[in-house]
Parts: C-alpha cells; structure tokens; sequence
C-alpha cells in the first residue's frame, strides 16, 4: 500500500507493526489458527463460528477472527503449495500464533478412504522442496499429538467418518502426484509415485502439510491437518468440495477442545496432556 513505511528489506514490518504479506498485526490473530489454501474457504470456515470479523485480505491471504465454542480462533488462508504457506506460518508466529491446523482437500490413494471421508496427518511425506530450507531432508513432518488427538475427538463427537494416517505434501499438482502433464509429459519418477506412496500405506496427496509441521515443530508450536478426500486416484471418483463443511467442522471444533485443554493444563501446573485430560472436556 502506498505510504506504508517497513524497518528494512530483512524486517518486513510496517510502522502499524503488520506483517507485510498478511497484513496482519499483534492482537489481530488468536493463538489457534486454520489454515486452508483457498481464500473463499475462509468465508466458509469462519461462517461455522458463532462471531467472526474479518482482517485482512491480501494477495492469496486472507484473514478472519472470531470465537466458537467460546474459544478465541483465527482463519488465515495460505493460497496453494507450501511456500506459501510458510510465509503465512512465519508471519503468524511473529503475530502470537502457535497452533496451527492445515484444513484442506486431497486426493485419496487408498479404494476406502470415499470422497467426503476426513483424513487426519498425523504425519506428512517431504515432497515439498519449501521446507528443505529450514532442515535437513531427514528430519520428520509429524503432528503435534494434542492437535491430533483434538481432530479426533472432534470427528469422533460430530459422528464423521475420518481416516488416521501418513499424507504426502507435493510442490505440484500434476507431475508431483503423478498424473500427466501437458501432452502427456511424464518422467519415470512421476509414474512410479503414486504406486510407490501407496505401498507405503500413504493414504493421499496435498500440498502443504509437511512444510506446516516441520517449521511449527522446529518454532517450538504445534500442528496437524485434516482434510477432506475430495477424489480417490484407485477408483477414479473426484467430488469436489465433499467433505469440505465437515472438516472446516471438525477443525474449529479442535480448536475449542485445544483452547479448554490449554486452560486445565495450566490449573493442572501440566506441561504435556493426558488422553483422559481430553475426554473430559465439555463444549
């Protein structure tokens, strides 16, 4: 925006204190945030809560806050592929955001995971290259065991049907999860990943999980995904936006869970939670 005035090229914070990409400042943003790709599933998202406000929107970002359940709770989009989500991950840090929950759709690779079906991470594949620039190859993309357990509960309460297990995050939609592309341009790595991902029981293809849970576990923060199969590679279906409401459902109704659990960890002088510290807890 014209007039706006940032410390430096290194420090990209204007004289309000908004990040540049997000637009977003400290206060603006709640501890807990869901991070869909798409900015109009923003709209939707924040359409479930019981109050909401939104801003800002900017580029791919797109951002509301509001409440549900009685939790404070943030929705930011993050546009497509992980780099960048990280620049939504890293300026949501800086803002006072530490937990994260990717909300997204994939395509399935295994026949019983049904368009409309929930998948819950609980941790992701590297293909991305975004996250390479924070740590070596080697190091894992995992779910924070809370968040996980949270998307759990909440699915398991809301009476939906979810799967529990490894997605794999890709820089591209159609040679990195091995269909085509134009004119049938295909490599011998392209034609072998998805059989190869799936005898590893990989149970679908997204874009940015792993990125957010490698660079909110080295931040000290915690993340998960769920997202909703809106095709299945083996049986060819492809529904889009089945299961979309259902996971934008479950991931706020996480956040009311986390936000309680957050609450009696602290009365409890706990640093980790228990399983039964969370079915405890009423919404």
């Amino acid at each position: 925006m014209a007039g706006e005035n940032y410390q430096s090229a290194n420090v990209t914070v204007d004289s309000e204190g908004r990040q540049y990409h997000l637009r977003v400042a400290p206060g603006d943003i709640a501890r807990y945030v869901l991070l869909p790709g798409d900015p109009a599933r923003t709209d939707l998202i924040s359409s479930i809560w019981d109050e909401r406000r939104l801003i800002a929107s900017h580029r791919e970002f797109k951002a509301y806050t509001g409440r549900h359940l009685g939790a404070p709770i943030s929705v930011v989009s993050t546009g497509i592929g992980s780099p960048s989500a990280l620049i939504a991950v890293e300026e949501l840090f800086r803002v006072g955001a530490d937990t994260f929950i990717r909300v997204g759709t994939m395509g399935a690779l295994s026949s019983r995971v049904k368009p409309g079906d929930l998948v819950i991470g609980v941790a992701a594949v590297r293909l991305e290259g975004a996250s390479k620039d924070y740590v070596i190859p080697e190091y894992p993309a995992y779910a924070n065991y809370e968040v996980v357990a949270a998307l759990i509960e909440a699915a398991e309460r809301r009476g939906f049907n979810y799967h529990l297990g490894v997605v794999a995050s890709t820089d591209t939609f159609y040679l990195g999860q091995g269909r085509p592309g134009f004119r049938g341009y295909m490599t011998s790595r392209a034609a072998r990943i998805v059989p190869d991902l799936q005898a590893a029981g990989v149970l679908g293809f997204e874009m940015e999980s792993s990125a957010i849970m490698t660079v909110a576990s080295l931040y000290g923060g915690r993340a998960g995904c769920v997202c909703a199969a809106i095709a299945n590679r083996v049986t060819n279906d492809f529904v889009p936006e089945a299961g979309v409401r259902e996971a934008s459902i479950v991931a706020s109704d996480a956040v009311a869970l986390l936000h309680r659990l957050d609450r009696l960890k602290e009365r409890e002088g706990k640093k980790w939670a228990s399983m039964s510290m969370l079915g405890s807890i009423r919404l």
